[in-house]
């Protein structure tokens, strides 16, 4: 560890003897990881509502509206006892209207009608949701004479689920190309400083110092300005969350979702810095190995 420390302090000299080169790369890593940072935050945000939404399918059965109410009980008793159904709700026509003026905000609309036009529903939870046996169960209660419509209520979710997986895969890849590029201009800062420093190195090598002693502080200068630039993209995406967090929310809520953005966890922070750090110290390697090896330095 004694080789180390002075190949660290020689690095953050490095860093600090210009500042505004240093302050410039770092921002230049920062916009760059921002992007997918933050694409990835939102889509966490997206995921988390996904989550909380029960993604097994359910089945609303729909009554024909002028179905008498022992005809009802005696559905209810026959799926009840339907062994592939878990679960069974009963949704009256009454409540279904009371629930449409509430949450559709159909108020008015509701309260001008003069007869309920919905019908008594039934929502199933079925105990095999298998594409196949989820087909099966709809075709045997759509059998039913009473039985008006059966529909899946749960298709949402699903593309809800596909979604977010696209936007991920997206924004992963989003993030590899940005990486691949912030290699890219750390591996020539690195070839900038070995050809400023080339004669300097090459009097060390003569006299007797290792490749690897000189190779530390290059390695640890692009280690150092990942980790700055890493920061200063946690930085930005908190504060592009602050400024978004408001319009998104306000957004979700016109279309009656409840939907709180929440900024970068410390463990999201910490995998953002330990990742622009990496970008850094790979760069870094591959330029110092690259030169000092191909006869820029002798």
């Amino acid at each position: 560890m004694s080789a180390h420390f002075p190949a660290i302090r020689q690095a953050l000299q490095r860093l600090v003897s210009k500042p505004l080169t240093t302050l410039l790369s770092a921002l230049v890593i920062a916009i760059a990881l921002a992007l997918p940072a933050l694409g990835y935050v939102l889509v966490d945000n997206v995921a988390s509502l996904a989550r909380g939404i029960s993604g097994k399918p359910e089945i609303s059965v729909f009554l024909k509206v002028d179905v008498p109410t022992e005809r009802v009980k005696a559905i209810e008793t026959r799926l009840r006892a339907n062994p592939q159904i878990a679960a069974l709700r009963f949704v009256p026509r009454d409540e279904a209207l009371k629930q449409l003026a509430a949450r559709g905000g159909f108020g008015d609309v509701t309260g001008a009608l003069a007869d309920n036009p919905l019908p008594d529903a039934f929502i199933l939870d079925p105990r095999d949701d298998s594409p196949a046996s989820f087909e099966a169960l709809r075709n045997q209660i759509s059998t039913i004479p009473e039985v008006a419509q059966t529909q899946l209520d749960s298709e949402w979710v699903e593309r809800l689920h596909a979604i977010v997986a696209l936007a991920r895969s997206t924004t992963l890849l989003l993030a590899s190309l940005l990486g691949t590029a912030l290699i890219i201009v750390t591996f020539n800062t690195i070839r900038l400083q070995i050809l400023t420093q080339r004669h300097e190195i090459s009097v060390k090598l003569l006299l007797g110092a290792t490749r690897n002693h000189v190779r530390r502080p290059f390695l640890y200068f692009g280690l150092l300005q990942g980790l700055l630039g890493g920061l200063l993209a946690w930085a930005l995406v908190a504060g592009l969350l602050r400024v978004m967090a408001p319009q998104i929310e306000a957004l979700a809520q016109r279309y009656s979702i409840v939907l709180a953005i929440g900024g970068p966890a410390l463990w999201q922070a910490a995998v953002l810095c330990a990742f622009a750090a990496l970008l850094g110290w790979l760069g870094a390697a591959i330029s110092v190995r690259r030169h000092l090896h191909d006869g820029l330095v002798d």
